[in-house]
């Protein structure tokens, strides 16, 4: 059975403005520094910019020094110094949004998707914007999925459909539907199979059309409907991605 590429995720950051509008002032030599932190950060050049905050710090230590540290950090893929700077940013204000999403994306990059949900549900909890919060959902529905990928290849279906189910109740996240209809499709459950594979559908967006309708395929001939299975498996092959599995199908029911 075909194993469903995984995808290349893309995250929502709630990014602060960079130059200072939290309410308290720096002091000046810091804020100077910080300031010029900033200007290197927008131009790329993260390791000066991590220099100018880490002296920023020696004379003050504020929040948004951390959290911009943190930031140029993980740009530069030093993803267990960012998670202690964002960590060090949230000890110094526990209640910043933008903190929790900015540790949720690096624990993500990191590859813990159980500490990533948990800082996303967190500004989930906090956020008062409809658009912040549903874009928090598509960052946990996204999390979910890499949750239900770990745990089919772990060989634990259960845990994968419920983490899989879990990222479409946060999102209709085509890839997670796909995720299910294939995982349910192994267990022999045909009608759930089609039914995710029926709502992959409904709302793809990153999935090819292939995906979908092989498996409405799968189940449409173990659910002994010979003609809408190859009805499916017709618009199946028309991927270049299961044109061969359509293939072998639709030969087989001849």
């Amino acid at each position: 059975m075909r194993k469903i590429k995984t995808l290349t995720y893309c995250l929502f950051f709630i990014f602060i403005a960079l130059s200072t509008a939290f309410g308290q002032e720096m002091k000046p030599e810091a804020a100077k520094l910080y300031n010029e932190g900033n200007k290197m950060l927008k131009e790329g050049n993260y390791d000066n910019a991590i220099k100018n905050y880490d002296q920023a710090l020696k004379i003050e230590e504020d929040f948004r020094i951390y959290y911009q540290r943190g930031v140029a950090l993980k740009m530069s893929g030093k993803l267990d110094d960012s998670k202690n700077s964002f960590e060090q940013c949230l000890k110094l204000k526990p209640d910043f949004e933008a903190g929790f999403n900015a540790l949720g994306g690096v624990f993500f990059a990191m590859g813990k998707y159980p500490e990533a949900a948990s800082n996303f549900e967190k500004v989930l909890a906090a956020a008062k914007s409809d658009n912040v919060k549903n874009k928090i959902k598509k960052n946990l529905s996204l999390v979910y999925a890499k949750m239900g990928n770990e745990a089919n290849n772990d060989g634990n279906t259960k845990k994968a459909v419920d983490d899989f189910t879990k990222a479409t109740e946060y999102s209709n996240y085509d890839a997670a539907y796909l995720a299910l209809a294939k995982t349910y499709s192994d267990m022999g459950n045909y009608d759930k199979s089609l039914e995710n594979a029926q709502e992959a559908l409904k709302y793809r967006s990153t999935i090819g059309k292939g995906g979908p309708y092989y498996y409405m395929g799968v189940a449409y001939k173990n659910k002994g409907n010979k003609e809408k299975a190859k009805e499916m498996f017709d618009q199946a092959k028309t991927d270049p991605n299961y044109k061969k599995l359509a293939e072998y199908e639709l030969t087989a029911l001849k």
